[in-house]
């Protein structure tokens, strides 16, 4: 096996896996609730969004020969304003993700030691992949927490329903005697 494809394969393994939280989360919520704010300085799912779509442009578009941090991106406006519909933040984060996922299905495994840059700061390859693995995860997270928040008794698990972990874990290891 070797090790740097089967990193890639992780990667995008991950990337799926943390953006399928975000999309099962936003696909529960209402135009009005992705807006929902608990406090007049907290971010509203609608905000995480704009802002996760502005960074995955950034830092995603020509990857490999660019700096990550775009000249014509404005960070700062990613945190004011709106979607005045659901399709339009649906949108802005299907690109987002559009352009992380094209651009990591370029990589070669050679490109993994290459450096590249994000604010002038040098980065190898696998640097900037786990980088934007942790911030999007972290991102996520305050998206699965708000719609918690929202939904509250209304919500639905996104993983093992609670009370029910001893069953999946038989569930799962008769799976895997198969």
């Amino acid at each position: 096996m070797d090790i740097r494809t089967e990193y890639l394969k992780c990667a995008f393994a991950t990337f799926k896996s943390i953006k399928e939280l975000g999309d099962k989360t936003i696909s529960f919520l209402t135009c009005e609730e992705l807006h929902y704010s608990p406090e007049s300085e907290s971010n509203s799912i609608a905000i995480i969004v704009r802002h996760m779509s502005g960074n995955m442009l950034s830092r995603w578009t020509e990857f490999l020969t660019t700096d990550g941090e775009k000249p014509d991106r404005n960070r700062d406006t990613e945190f004011e304003g709106s979607y005045s519909t659901k399709n339009m933040l649906i949108e802005a984060w299907e690109n987002g993700w559009a352009a992380l996922f094209c651009a990591l299905s370029t990589i070669q495994e050679a490109d993994l030691s290459c450096i590249v840059y994000i604010r002038g700061e040098p980065h190898s390859v696998i640097q900037a992949i786990q980088r934007q693995v942790s911030h999007y995860s972290y991102h996520i997270g305050q998206i699965v927490y708000l719609g918690k928040q929202i939904k509250n008794k209304n919500w639905l698990p996104l993983s093992i329903p609670k009370g029910e972990s001893q069953k999946y874990l038989e569930e799962k290891l008769r799976e895997n005697r198969k």
